[in-house]
């Protein structure tokens, strides 16, 4: 029996050697390609709108005890459900067939199965409904108009008018001055002030006492120039301008001031000046109207305070003062104050992970709420009167991709944590008004999405209200990315992407791989929702590979994790993502890691340049598009943000302008003359530094557009460059009619900052 064992091993093991060795490398002929390119287009058609009741956008009706919504079917016809969470019962709106017909019979033109409403309430007889900005009663077969309802007024706030309204406050020639509602001339409280330096941003305390605000010393940020060379009736190019604050560029500083209005007395706090960002909002304590507190980022981005001041005094105290050695990543903090108490609800990474914390804003006193290896996402609500948080949060449930949200309710003190979404996916969850009930729709980048209705007191499922209708895309023949994981450059931590094939693919050949790259660390950038077809699959029909992967230093897991960006940006988690590629390629032999392209757009532009410079033996062509190339150039609030103040060496020495004469393999520039976003001298700085050291590479720049990957010509020049360089073939000859006129080359789904 052992040299039976022995016998059929062998023979498995020749069998598979024999398999591998017919995998050889694809490379069609120039006919095949040009049919390859028709197949894309074939596919990006086929696939368009063939993805039904995907989504429920719930319309509650007064009560938050029942909703209607619309389902888009085939055609664009029109599906409307009604929906009884008390009874837990769905049903048609109402009938359509009979509806079109009593709105035709009443002189209303509509398309069949396509009324296009808007808005509609059951009543005791029949349906109200609103339909093209009119509304309509549907009663016993008959509709007929309701006629117009005047708009109710509400109640103004006018800004400066205190809470007792006894005082109204206002700014004359840069001063503050308030007046009397009983008349008499104002108090002026403020003589320094002009228009260029004046005071302002004032706050009344809730008695009506106090009054805070600020003296400002603007800044006039400077600008950055674009020229548009084509427009329509010059001859000309248009110079345009705006400003645009780049790293190391000053603030607008705001002193902080109270005014006594009883005592007539203007003082200066302790507070120290707000040199950056804006002025901060502030908050008044409940029952102790003469204290307020304020949110202080320090630039740098590593410290945080909220910061008490005494408004009789002008004392401050520190009430929260948190630093690290690397950044606090302030625009996503959580910060809320639940009305009607002292209390401040915050997020903090200081254990290493995104938590809640609990501070009694009068004495200072922190309590941790959330804890464990996993993150908070969003605060969704907090019930006072419950002492309970709804929040949002990834990685909490075991064996689940991490970068999933879901739905959590738990206590102040910590306890009671309860799942609101226990499926495996994404979860969007949307709650009734009064927040008795939630709709929660859920999906993975494979797995199509679901819909249910759930109780919000303890998260038990209601009633199912839709599963994704995917028939008509299924017979495209195309199929949704497959998500892979492999470990990171510490051969511990998981790293998480998604990959697109041909959908014709032969395992036996061996394809190019192209890597669709989007590293800025402002959060991670691998759809987790459903995805069943986008550019990525539109490049993979040419015979690519299309991987997309979150590598180290992108945000949404830990802090250390994260942390890899710090003054880093040019790391991209590039040597996790090669890792990542070469895993993909042992699992599956089909995938050829000696023939890798990358593309990316904005800091993926920047992120592509980065890897044919610095990591050229594996990455051999690249398209960059309105890359932001060296982080001095671009905006001051992202680039701060992960590279630090003040601007130093670092900042040189990842710059891609610097760094252009290390370029190896291909590489295409695209750039858009009108980038408000990223200024286009980021991208021409590139090209500068590339002549000036004999490189070849291309540049394609886009007369009148802005912040883009190039727009559909962009990214035919990108498929046929990357067809070019890593299959060996020549592109299809657009001008020659080798390719239908008009063919669209991909759909372009991601976002960019």
């Amino acid at each position: 029996m052992g040299s039976a064992f022995r016998i059929v091993t062998i023979l498995a093991l020749l069998a598979t050697s024999a398999t591998a060795q017919t995998i050889t490398r694809f490379q069609p002929s120039r006919q095949e390609l040009i049919a390859r390119y028709k197949r894309s287009a074939m596919m990006d058609s086929a696939t368009k709108n063939t993805v039904f009741k995907s989504s429920v956008d719930a319309h509650w009706l007064p009560g938050g005890k029942a909703f209607w919504y619309c389902n888009i079917l085939a055609d664009s016809l029109e599906e409307y459900i009604y929906v009884d969470a008390t009874t837990a019962s769905r049903k048609p709106a109402f009938d359509m067939d009979a509806l079109t017909a009593a709105l035709r019979a009443a002189g209303v033109n509509v398309k069949s199965g396509r009324p296009g409403i808007t808005a509609l309430s059951p009543e005791a007889a029949g349906l109200r409904f609103e339909m093209n900005k009119k509304w309509y009663r549907y009663q016993q077969g008959q509709v007929t108009a309701i006629p117009d309802q005047p708009p109710v007024a509400g109640e103004s706030n006018q800004p400066g008018i205190s809470p007792d309204k006894k005082w109204t406050a206002f700014i004359k020639d840069g001063n503050v001055f308030v007046a009397s509602s009983q008349g008499g001339a104002p108090v002026q409280f403020t003589t320094d002030g002009t228009p260029q330096k004046p005071y302002g941003r004032l706050s009344w305390s809730p008695d009506s006492k106090y009054l805070a605000g600020y003296y400002i010393q603007p800044v006039q940020d400077s600008s950055v120039y674009y020229i548009l060379t084509a427009v329509p009736n010059t001859t000309r190019g248009q110079l345009r301008s705006q400003p645009y604050k780049q790293p190391g560029d000053p603030f607008t500083t705001y002193t902080m001031f109270v005014f006594d209005i009883t005592q007539r007395k203007t003082m200066k706090t302790d507070a120290e000046p707000i040199d950056f960002l804006d002025a901060p909002r502030l908050h008044w304590l409940k029952d102790a109207p003469a204290q307020f507190t304020y949110e202080k980022t320090d630039r740098g981005h590593q410290r945080f305070r909220v910061i008490g001041v005494d408004a009789a005094s002008g004392k401050t105290r520190a009430i929260v003062d948190e630093q690290t050695k690397t950044f606090i990543y302030e625009s996503t903090m959580i910060n809320e104050y639940p009305g009607g108490t002292n209390l401040l609800l915050r997020s903090s990474e200081k254990d290493g992970w995104k938590h809640l914390y609990l501070v009694d804003l009068t004495t200072g006193k922190e309590q941790q709420v959330t804890k464990g290896n996993w993150i908070v996402r969003g605060v969704d609500s907090i019930d006072v009167k419950k002492r309970q948080i709804w929040f949002q949060a990834s990685g909490m449930q075991a064996g689940e991709d991490p970068y999933n949200v879901h739905y959590y309710r738990i206590g102040f003190d910590g306890k009671g944590l309860l799942p609101l979404t226990p499926e495996v996916g994404t979860h969007d969850m949307k709650y009734a008004p009064g927040g008795q009930y939630y709709t929660d729709t859920y999906s993975q980048v494979n797995v199509p999405p679901v819909t249910k209705l759930r109780r919000a007191a303890d998260g038990k499922e209601v009633l199912l209200l839709e599963k994704a209708d995917v028939s008509r895309y299924r017979q495209s023949g195309a199929k949704p990315p497959e998500p892979f994981v492999a470990k990171a450059r510490d051969g511990v931590t998981d790293i998480y992407g998604i990959v697109s094939r041909p959908s014709d693919y032969d395992p036996n050949k061996k394809y190019p791989v192209l890597e669709n790259i989007y590293a800025g660390p402002h959060s991670s950038f691998v759809p987790k929702t459903f995805t069943p077809y986008s550019e990525m699959q539109s490049l993979a029909e040419l015979g690519f590979i299309v991987v997309m992967i979150d590598g180290m230093g992108t945000a949404n897991r830990s802090k250390a994790f994260h942390d890899v960006c710090w003054q880093n940006l040019a790391d991209a988690g590039l040597p996790d993502r090669q890792l990542w590629i070469q895993a993909l390629a042992r699992q599956y032999p089909y995938v050829d890691a000696e023939r890798v392209g990358i593309y990316g757009t904005s800091a993926g532009g920047q992120n592509t340049v980065s890897a044919l410079l610095f990591h050229s033996g594996f990455y051999k062509a690249g398209v960059s598009a309105c890359g932001c190339h060296d982080n001095r150039v671009d905006k001051q609030w992202w680039n701060e943000q992960w590279m630090g103040y003040p601007v130093g060496p670092h900042y040189d020495a990842q710059s891609n302008v610097t760094n252009a004469a290390r370029l190896q393999g291909n590489l295409l520039l695209i750039v858009g003359e009108y980038d408000t976003n990223v200024p286009p001298e980021s991208t021409y700085r590139v090209a500068d530094a590339l002549i000036k050291a004999n490189k070849d590479f291309d540049f394609l720049a886009v007369p009148g557009m802005g912040h883009s990957d190039g727009g559909p010509y962009g990214r035919m020049k990108k498929r046929d460059f990357f067809v070019k360089h890593l299959m060996g073939v020549a592109p299809p000859a657009h001008n020659n009619g080798e390719l239908p006129i008009g063919v669209e080359v991909g759909r372009e789904r991601w976002t960019f900052k």
